[in-house]
């Protein structure tokens, strides 16, 4: 006798009777099996023929079924067919009663959905071992079912996650400038959730800024770091930062927020028509090309840096390689999926494969892209990873950039009458970029933001000159060939690390009047400076031609040390590009 309080025995799964339809022609054989099956503790459905088995299965749903093979009406082979059809994806085992002893007869009823047979006369203790068997695979088949439903739940939950968030990643990546007329792209994701980014955006004053990324893995794994990448690279470039500025705060940034083992593998670039200049800044991409007018190879840009996301800031590089590069002449880059492309016999597509498309179309750049494009199509590969091709071809520099429209979380009055100066020593001047944050002083006027490609422009011509030549004593004629600008930008790295003094003025002047107002930006260095008119235009290059196109004044003092620049807005009137 149990004590109160004491557990109840476990009840036992197969003492749980089960419904078993019994389907036979022969009135005794019927009653001696429903009888049997009874004794075993399982309750009984009867059937006399095939066509009322299959009524009585569809209203009572046995778990069981045995069916006499010949019946009339409707003998067990259709029946069982029909049961079979009924039950779905059920599993609803059907056992043959048969005195048949043929192979062909017994090949018949498992061709016809049976699972077992039962000949006769009927032995209880095989008749229990058959119904034991059939419950435990029934029971197994139902967990199966379950779990399956179960993933197949979360599965669906997983997708309209992944679903929601490549939307909202779309949204973000893709709001810069890829659709610009001189870029060309194709990005086809091995998983849904593409581990190959893909940016572009304007800076203020014109030039574009591209990155192309490859995180490690595939999917959603993959991507956790393009968010707060693209962030960062949208929100750095409409600012006016540098290359070098937003590779610094990238590099920072992922550093930070990925886990051990995820890193980006991405090649970023800055395209200056105006100038007709690329930087390329490669870590751990393919070698980026650039190709000539008539589709030569004239430049292999190859990795010489750690993914973004691996080294620390002390031990990040982020000094791009600067060339020139003429209008029509165009650069190509891809991540690891266009090279690491197999055939049927797994081979590599590879570095060699790129190359033997663009030897078959000199003559012709236009059709590398779609040249190369094809080539991986025919190559009857399976993509093995995320697939993100990039071609830009330099524009021609018969105009200038139009202006960016600039975010701005505030503005001050534009009829407030202000002054405002800021010195940068050379510690400050090593560490950072001080144009987007003098540009978005600008700003907060109204009445220049329309100008602010022009401003930005101006502001960095001004910058550039009082550092380049101003404090670090750079040579503009060095600048003739690739070669030059090469040693010229190696040479102004080198000696922007090791400047220990100097100082260069930036005075921002705004003077409202009652139609609009006047700007006065001043630039002052503690550089050696000029003493001529001619030796100005040789200081600034082409810097100080498009400084006096772009500003309603310009004037120098006679060392030239110090440049003056007036712009003047009128309220309510939007000055042309």
């Amino acid at each position: 006798m149990r004590s109160e309080g004491a557990l109840p025995r476990p009840v036992d799964p197969e003492a749980a009777p089960l419904l078993v339809l019994v389907a036979d022609d022969n009135p005794t054989d019927r009653l001696i099996l429903g009888r049997l099956v009874e004794r075993l503790g399982h309750r009984v459905c009867l059937a006399e023929e095939g066509k009322q088995a299959v009524s009585l299965f569809v209203e009572r749903q046995p778990d069981i079924v045995l069916l006499d093979a010949l019946m009339p009406v409707m003998d067990g082979f259709e029946a069982a067919r029909q049961i079979k059809q009924r039950a779905g994806e059920d599993l609803v085992p059907v056992i043959f009663l048969t005195s048949l002893t043929e192979t062909d007869a017994l090949v018949k009823c498992l061709e016809a959905g049976g699972d077992d047979f039962l000949t006769k006369p009927y032995n209880p203790v095989i008749l229990q071992a058959k119904i034991r068997a059939f419950r435990r695979m029934r029971e197994m088949h139902q967990t199966l079912q379950s779990q399956r439903d179960v993933i197949a739940g979360q599965h669906a939950s997983l997708v309209r996650d992944q679903e929601l968030a490549k939307i909202i990643f779309d949204r973000v990546a893709h709001s810069g400038s890829l659709s610009d007329n001189s870029l060309r792209y194709l990005q086809s994701a091995y998983a849904m959730f593409n581990g190959d980014i893909l940016l572009a955006a304007h800076r203020p004053s014109g030039e574009m800024h591209l990155l192309l990324g490859d995180f490690t893995g595939h999917g959603l794994s993959a991507a956790i770091g393009a968010m707060p990448l693209a962030e960062v690279f949208y929100a750095m470039t409409s600012k006016g930062y540098a290359l070098r500025d937003i590779l610094l705060e990238l590099n920072s940034k992922l550093a930070t927020i990925l886990p051990v083992g995820i890193f980006c593998c991405a090649v970023l670039i800055e395209v200056n028509p105006t100038k007709g200049l690329v930087e390329i800044w490669n870590g751990g991409l393919p070698d980026v090309m650039i190709l000539g007018r008539q589709g030569e190879l004239l430049e292999r840009v190859t990795s010489t840096n750690l993914p973004l996301g691996v080294a620390s800031r002390e031990r990040f590089s982020p000094d791009p390689k600067v060339l020139v590069m003429h209008p029509g002449e165009r650069l190509l880059c891809w991540t690891d999926g266009v090279i690491e492309t197999r055939n049927g016999a797994g081979q590599l597509f590879g570095d060699a494969g790129v190359l033997r498309v663009i030897d078959a179309h000199k003559g012709e750049p236009e059709q590398v892209f779609d040249g190369l494009l094809s080539a991986l199509s025919q190559f009857h590969g399976s993509p093995e990873d995320d697939v993100s091709l990039l071609q830009v071809v330099m524009p021609e520099r018969d105009h200038l950039p139009a202006p960016q429209p600039q975010p701005l979380t505030a503005a001050m009055d534009a009829q407030q009458d202000w002054r405002l100066s800021y010195t940068f020593r050379a510690q400050a001047i090593r560490g950072q970029n001080p144009l987007p944050f003098i540009l978005q002083k600008l700003l907060s006027v109204a009445g220049l933001r329309a100008r602010a490609g022009a401003l930005f422009t101006v502001l960095s011509e001004l910058y550039s000159n009082a550092l380049e030549h101003g404090l670090l004593r750079l040579d503009s004629a060095w600048k003739q060939d690739s070669d030059g600008f090469a040693l010229y930008y190696q040479e102004r790295s080198a000696r922007l690390q090791a400047l220990e003094d100097g100082w260069i003025c930036l005075t921002i002047d705004h003077r409202p009047d009652v139609q609009g107002g006047e700007l006065v930006l001043t630039c002052e260095d503690s550089g050696a400076g000029f003493s001529t008119v001619r030796s100005a235009a040789d200081y600034a290059g082409r810097g100080l031609a498009l400084v006096a196109a772009l500003a309603d004044e310009l004037a120098f003092s006679e060392q030239g040390s110090r440049v003056r620049v007036v712009f003047r807005w009128q309220l309510g009137h939007t000055p042309e590009a």
